[in-house]
């Protein structure tokens, strides 16, 4: 859900100042040892892990489906496309199935979290852009760093990850 927070405020000085705050209500999730902050507006539920069915020549972070309410998903599992190494399931892993516009379609899939935190405001207005050195990330795959709290997490471009 996105929301958008728009205020003029008189000031001492009788003149209107626009204090425009953005805010985005996002899903905290860690994937391997990175935290993102998916816009919670695309998530339509979050599930244990179910069973999966792998899928002769499908592309590596896509090559497993899973049966959610008796619809055929693909799952996602997106550590390769930020260069982390494959990980076990472990007791906090989720699926998270969202929602996402490909080539102007809406898809449903389920997204491969090892852990589910939270929901949460982020504050757009605190975006950063990506580091150029020191981070493995792919920059096409991050629309942008955000603070949320005393952390910054990563605002994951889906669409150009899945694609």
């Amino acid at each position: 859900m996105t929301g958008t927070m728009d205020e003029i405020r008189p000031t001492a000085g009788l003149q209107a100042v626009n204090l425009q705050a953005a805010n985005l209500q996002v899903v905290k999730v860690r994937i391997g040892s990175e935290t993102f902050a998916l816009d919670a507006g695309m998530v339509r539920e979050i599930i244990d892990p179910i069973p999966t069915t792998r899928v002769a020549g499908a592309r590596s972070h896509l090559d497993r489906v899973v049966n959610v309410r008796g619809n055929v998903v693909p799952l996602a599992d997106i550590r390769e496309r930020f260069g982390m190494k494959p990980e076990a399931a472990t007791a906090d892993t989720r699926f998270v199935v969202i929602e996402v516009e490909i080539a102007g379609d809406p898809v449903i899939l389920a997204l491969v979290a090892d852990k589910v935190f939270e929901v949460t405001e982020v504050e757009t207005g605190t975006a950063q852009p990506i580091p150029k050195v020191g981070t493995s990330w792919r920059p096409e795959y991050i629309k942008s760093i955000v603070k949320c709290g005393s952390d910054f997490v990563i605002l994951p471009d889906v669409e150009r990850i899945l694609n």
